[in-house]
This record gives structure tokens, C-alpha cells and sequence, in this order.
């Protein structure tokens, strides 16, 4: 009975413990339409265009850059230029690559990621 008692309370203490402990944010966070017209047009903000310069120049979203994550290597040299403390927006087309470019960033140390996986495609169609 004892032995019982010492575990249940054991047990309670430390997962009480563990719940003081500051719970980590999410890293990354799926965006919609919505959230880029009210927080990314307009404004000074990291928006990543990870699609190749062919499909950049035939229309982008606001101010955004194109770092082309099918060349790895200039892709990796390209998000150097970024501020790992300030919120980085993402898009493709659809949503696959910006998913890749995600993980990337995530390797790399990026805190505050923001993927609009509804893509270049979303953001053209009317509304």
C-alpha cells in the first residue's frame, strides 16, 4: 500500500511539474486567403515566393521574393538574407513546395513560419 501511495504521488508531482513548463509554440502555421490579404499586402514582411522564376514572372503575390526551391543550393544561400527573429511567409503554386521549403526553414532555425498552402492557384481565383 505504501509502495502505492509513494508512486501515485510520485507520479502526480511530476506531471505537475511538467506542466508548469512553458508549452513550445507551434513553429509553423497553415494560412488561409484571408490571413495574407490582412497581414502580409501592404506591410514589411519576409513573403517568400519558393516557385521557379518562370512562374514568378507571370504573377506574384504583393511584394514577395522568389528564392526557387528547385536549385537547392542558391534556395539554402538565398534564405541567409532572412531574419530568423521576424515571421517568414510562404506560398507556391498549390502547396507542395511551400510544404518542402517549410521543413527547410525548420532545419534551419525559423521560429515563426507561416504557409499560405492554398498557393499562387487560391490567390488568383475570385472570390
Amino acid at each position: 500500500m505504501r509502495k502505492a501511495l509513494k508512486f501515485t504521488l510520485f507520479t502526480f508531482s511530476f506531471l505537475w511539474m511538467m506542466s508548469c513548463l512553458p508549452q513550445q509554440e507551434e513553429v509553423v502555421k497553415k494560412i488561409d486567403k484571408a490571413t495574407v490579404q490582412t497581414e502580409v499586402i501592404g506591410k514589411d514582411v519576409q513573403l517568400v515566393d519558393v516557385r521557379t522564376p518562370m512562374e514568378y514572372n507571370e504573377g506574384h503575390i504583393d511584394d514577395a521574393v522568389n528564392f526557387d526551391i528547385s536549385n537547392a543550393e542558391t534556395f539554402a544561400f538565398q534564405l541567409e538574407g532572412l531574419d530568423k527573429e521576424k515571421p517568414v511567409y510562404v506560398y507556391c503554386k498549390k502547396g507542395a513546395r511551400s510544404n518542402k521549403a517549410v521543413e527547410i526553414l525548420k532545419t534551419k532555425g525559423f521560429t515563426q513560419i507561416y504557409d499560405y498552402s492554398g498557393g499562387y492557384d487560391d490567390w488568383k481565383k475570385e472570390d
